[in-house]
């Protein structure tokens, strides 16, 4: 294409949006809760998909489907079920948060229908008030999520990073104008919004991008400059920081000590054994079981140790602490530190 030609295309949104309207014809991924228009599957596999893979959180949202196939089922389970069934994929909060909206749509009578009421939920943000919009109920609401920013910045060169307030502005902006430039796009809006996130996660990928097999590539800002591995632009504000955690698997009789985690840290409302984060254990006291797992968090590394306590007599602990069957901790959702400790655990 002739360099006028090229600039020509990059400047028009028409152009952009119906490549890949096209290209999603014959390249957007099957996934279940494309095939409905029923406003509570699609939020349920929005709200897990967060910070989750397709191929981890798929499982999840079947599950949760059968278990709880209406939002009043989900509105009705208690929260320990909830979590129990999310476990494994972290994030937590997430987890309470949509059981906590499931109980505003029961109280609501019916699952908001407008974009401004969705936002409403507990746990939803502007994505994913626009992912349900516009799936569910043909509403033309842009979506701009990690896929979006990264097409969008190549395309049109845009260098203004996407973890500023400027740049989520600019980019939500422009997302908004590609679906108004739609000549259907009520109808139309649901199926680009799809396209264009299956368009980042398949063609146009954070690492080795499919360039040269790109239908865009002729009018593409980046490509044509030389800045596909340099868009989108992050600034790096993020502070790792490192605890310890000593772990006491007290085991007495047949029963073992729990206690759930409050709010203010990490795995609210999740179950564990006793914990110290400054507790130095005596060696002839118990056994050490794992030392130093490494576990890795979004804005923490946790370094944990891991010790066995079995006694005839229950010790004298905090009063949050309960007494339960061990059998029965199976039955008790916790975080995957604690499953991947336990796994080291000798039978008794």
């Amino acid at each position: 294409m002739k360099s006028e030609e090229s600039a020509t295309a990059r400047a028009c949104p028409e152009t952009f949006s119906f490549i890949l309207l096209e290209w999603f014809r014959d390249n957007g991924r099957s996934l279940p809760w494309r095939e409905t228009k029923d406003p509570y599957a699609i939020w349920l596999s929005e709200i897990i998909l967060q910070q989750t893979r397709i191929e981890q959180g798929r499982p999840y949202w079947e599950r949760f489907i059968s278990r709880w196939p209406r939002v009043e089922d989900l509105a009705a389970a208690t929260e320990d079920e909830v979590l129990r069934e999310w476990q494994g994929l972290g994030y937590y909060s997430r987890a309470r948060n949509l059981h906590f909206a499931a109980k505003q749509v029961v109280a609501l009578g019916h699952f908001p229908d407008t974009l401004e009421d969705i936002r409403k939920l507990k746990g939803v943000g502007d994505y994913t008030a626009a992912a349900i919009a516009s799936f569910a109920f043909g509403i033309p609401a842009a979506v701009v999520d990690g896929n979006v920013y990264r097409v969008l910045s190549r395309y049109y060169g845009i260098e203004t990073p996407i973890n500023t307030t400027e740049g989520k502005k600019v980019f939500a902006v422009l997302a908004q104008s590609l679906i108004e430039e739609l000549p259907q796009k009520k109808s139309l809006s649901s199926q680009y919004n799809q396209a264009i996130m299956d368009f980042g996660a398949i063609q146009c990928t954070p690492q080795s991008p499919r360039c040269l097999l790109c239908p865009l590539m002729e009018s593409c800002e980046a490509l044509r400059s030389g800045r596909v591995g340099q868009l989108p632009v992050k600034l790096k504000t993020l502070k790792i920081r490192e605890r310890h955690l000593t772990y006491i698997y007290i085991r007495c009789k047949g029963y073992i000590a729990i206690h759930r985690r409050g709010s203010g840290d990490i795995w609210q409302g999740l179950w564990e054994p006793f914990i110290s984060e400054e507790l130095r254990v005596k060696s002839e006291e118990s056994l050490l079981i794992r030392k130093n797992v490494r576990h890795v968090l979004t804005h923490q590394v946790i370094m944990a140790d891991f010790y066995l306590l079995e006694t005839d007599e229950r010790p004298e602990l905090p009063d949050d602490y309960i007494w339960i069957p061990e059998a029965d901790f199976e039955d008790y959702a916790k975080p995957r530190l604690i499953e991947i400790l336990l796994d080291s655990l000798p039978h008794s």
